[in-house]
């Protein structure tokens, strides 16, 4: 596995090392001694499939705060999207900025989000179906949302939004 670092302090693009033969592939999607030698969070707690029928459709941005808070490592194992994580934590020298990566079953990559920033992602095929692992269970009692247009951060999506929650439309402006 190789982790390369983002803009954002602790948020790693993860490509794997796949082994391929007549069989097929197999690859490592996950490795504890991997993580813990990048010094990356590597707790899993909870483990959750997203299957979204639609191109177009967006999910995010969420997170939680306080005890709840919780890192998270996403994959597509199906199609293809378009994620972007945003820094939310106040001392950190990228609080607000935010970066975009594009995940694909082609190219077998994950992204590592830390504790502290939001993650979003939209799917760029219909039937994408995304993985990921929590450092932490879902506890909606501390679970908080940005708006994917909101003004503060300016996002720039590849393709045109046409399948979200109203949850996910009504969150207020960050600042």
């Amino acid at each position: 596995m190789i982790f390369i670092k983002q803009k954002i302090l602790g948020v790693y693009l993860i490509k794997p090392e796949p082994f391929k033969d007549h069989r097929g592939v197999f690859r490592r999607h996950f490795c504890n001694e991997e993580f813990n030698k990048n010094k990356i969070e590597n707790v899993v707690t909870q483990c959750n499939v997203s299957e979204n029928f639609k191109k177009s459709t967006l999910r995010g941005f969420h997170y939680q705060t306080g005890k709840a808070a919780e890192a998270k490592t996403l994959s597509c194992l199906k199609g293809s999207i378009y994620d972007v994580v945003v820094d939310l934590r106040p001392k950190s020298k990228t609080y607000g900025k935010w970066v975009s990566v594009k995940l694909t079953s082609k190219n077998r990559m994950s992204v590592h989000i830390p504790k502290g920033c939001a993650n979003a992602f939209l799917t760029l095929e219909n039937n994408s179906i995304i993985h990921y692992y929590s450092s932490n269970k879902y506890n909606p009692k501390n679970e908080l949302g940005i708006r994917y247009n909101d003004p503060f951060f300016k996002f720039k999506w590849p393709i045109k939004i046409k399948h979200i929650s109203e949850r996910d439309k009504l969150h207020s402006d960050f600042k």
